[in-house]
């Protein structure tokens, strides 16, 4: 399978959302890293059919995703950042409902909706009302519904958001699991939900893709910039004012910083392992307070 991005721009009015995008997606999975802003989400509902792009192309297998209509929408499991929820439907209900706009025949819905019940752990949950549930069970059906068709595609825009850190092990796992045999992208601000299971990371910044490549590699890039430094309670301004600060930690030993920098920053300093929380801030200080 290939999912083909050619020069792929989106304009809204006077902004460039995303511009003159490229990439090759084969299986596996594929994380984005962005910024609020950086362009992921607009690619990502390009990709899954929700918006058309200004001007390039987007292919399945070589064949246009719009001309495919219906066929390529038969093979895309779509999660956004936010869906609707009828708040009267249970959620069992709720995922005959979704599995039925899908083309499932009934006895294939019955058993792709208690497939994936179990798979999200809500089993329990299934007699209860969509407008009961907390963030993180709608989250949960939200994930049920995307994979109810048995997706060659799985778009799946910031999946985690309100779960649990158990819970995001278990979806992190299901993604790995799947992705043998089917493309899937994933976007996230938690970056240890990519960290292990991604094949590449997408990098977006100002609506352009900036760097596609492996994590091992990407992190490689950085490895001598990152340091930790052992500073005084009194040196935290200047290196908060010079420097990207990444953490700063207060143990028996003392006062620990961990700083990006091309530059080491102090005679102390010394290397670190990169994590991609590291990377992260590398492209993105601007979003981290001090």
């Amino acid at each position: 399978m290939k999912l083909k991005i050619e020069n792929v721009s989106k304009v809204f009015k006077d902004k460039r959302a995303v511009d003159g995008v490229n990439i090759e997606l084969t299986n596996g999975v594929y994380g984005f890293l962005g910024a609020n802003g950086s362009g992921k989400t607009t690619l990502m509902r390009m990709l899954a059919t929700v918006l058309r792009p200004t001007s390039g192309s987007i292919s399945f297998n070589g064949e246009d995703i719009w001309k495919m209509d219906d066929r390529y929408r038969n093979i895309l499991g779509y999660l956004p950042q936010h869906i609707g929820y009828y708040k009267h439907f249970s959620v069992e209900k709720f995922l005959s409902y979704i599995a039925s706009l899908k083309g499932l025949n009934k006895n294939k819905a019955n058993e792709r909706v208690e497939e994936l019940l179990q798979t999200v752990n809500i089993i329990d949950k299934r007699k209860v009302k969509m407008g009961k549930l907390s963030g993180g069970m709608k989250q949960r059906v939200g994930i049920a519904q995307a994979l109810l068709n048995n997706p060659k595609i799985l778009i799946v825009d910031e999946p985690t958001a309100g779960l649990d850190p158990k819970e995001r092990i278990r979806f992190r796992n299901l993604l790995g699991e799947i992705s043998k045999d089917r493309i899937v992208l994933l976007s996230t601000h938690i970056v240890s939900d990519i960290e292990f299971i991604a094949k590449e990371i997408l990098i977006m910044k100002d609506g352009k893709l900036i760097e596609k490549d492996t994590p091992q590699n990407l992190m490689e890039r950085i490895q001598k910039k990152v340091w930790s430094v052992q500073a005084e309670e009194t040196d935290i301004p200047y290196y908060q004012g010079s420097y990207k600060v990444g953490n700063i930690s207060r143990g028996t030993e003392g006062i620990q910083l961990r700083i990006i920098s091309e530059e080491k920053p102090s005679v102390r300093a010394v290397n670190v392992s990169v994590n991609l929380e590291d990377l992260y801030l590398y492209y993105f200080d601007e979003e981290v307070g001090a």
